[in-house]
């Protein structure tokens, strides 16, 4: 085996404990098989054992799959979203980059956790500065996201992308993600189940990157991350905390394509503006 500093043994360590997975134990020993003298001896033993002193062991009983339920199952018994604050290590840079590409090709794109796998081309696992202030969260990908594998690569990726530049970002400079990871067909909003299975992915992505702001794009990205049902119109505009990170609701950009209205275009702006506000970014010198 080749030598590893240790170093760097630590942070590989702080990066899958950021995954979720169990630490590795500090000592040495290697828990062995018995020798073959042993397992044949024991073998023997058993064999010479009336039929009724052997005890089959019951076969463990299959995972439930996750059921369909209802809209308001997803917020049943909550009260706003949750406030405990993010325990998982704070990582440097590079750490970061390697959680998230361990979760993306261990974990998410191998999920087969809800029907979205069966008609997936891609899974759509998100994208950007992985020391992004800002992170942008939608619902789920579209045609062009699942052929592509990218988030927000379409006309509402464009408009997207337009409204970033307008705040004086560049698109690398924020992180993108959505609620679910496989598109829904026919470009639906995610079932409640599909939300559930997929969203333990997403909690992750906030932990590790961290971000000082999320805008949630649309309906569903919303009322997730707020764990509320209120709806859209009284929620934008208003800012929100989730852990300890403001929240700033809008509508997504493919809304604003169906109904591109002075109005609709004042209220996102308006949205914009404030998290720029909070963000300590400049006042850009044009509108979206």
């Amino acid at each position: 085996m080749p030598f590893v500093p240790r170093g760097k043994a630590r942070l590989h360590l702080l990066a899958e404990k950021s995954l979720g997975l169990a630490s590795v134990p500090r000592g040495k020993s290697v828990k062995t098989q018995a020798a073959p003298v042993e397992l044949a001896r024991s073998a023997s033993v058993a064999a010479t054992k009336p039929a009724a002193a052997r005890v089959a062991t019951p076969p463990s009983p299959p995972r439930p799959a996750i059921a369909a339920t209802t809209p308001t199952a997803l917020f049943a018994g909550t009260d706003g979203p949750p406030t405990e604050p993010i325990t998982a290590p704070v990582l440097p840079t590079d750490l970061k980059r390697l959680a998230l590409a361990q979760m993306d090709e261990r974990e998410v794109r191998i999920c087969t956790a809800c029907r979205l796998c069966q008609t997936r081309t891609h899974t759509v696992f998100g994208e950007g500065d992985v020391d992004a202030r800002l992170m942008f969260i939608g619902e789920g990908p579209g045609e062009n996201e699942d052929l592509s594998g990218r988030p927000f690569v379409g006309r509402a990726g464009d408009l997207l992308e337009r409204q970033i530049n307008a705040m004086g970002l560049a698109r690398d400079r924020v992180f993108i993600a959505n609620i679910v990871k496989c598109r829904p067909p026919g470009n639906r909003a995610p079932a409640p189940d599909e939300t559930l299975a997929c969203t333990p992915f997403l909690v992750r992505q906030i932990e590790i990157v961290r971000p000082a702001v999320i805008v949630t794009l649309g309906l569903p990205a919303t009322q997730f991350v707020l764990s509320t049902k209120i709806a859209m119109g009284k929620l934008r505009g208003n800012w929100h905390a989730w852990r300890g990170i403001d929240v700033m609701p809008t509508y997504h950009p493919a809304y604003l394509l169906r109904n591109y209205t002075d109005e609709v275009r004042r209220m996102v702006w308006s949205d914009l503006q404030q998290v720029m506000e909070r963000l300590g970014l400049a006042a850009p010198r044009k509108e979206i």
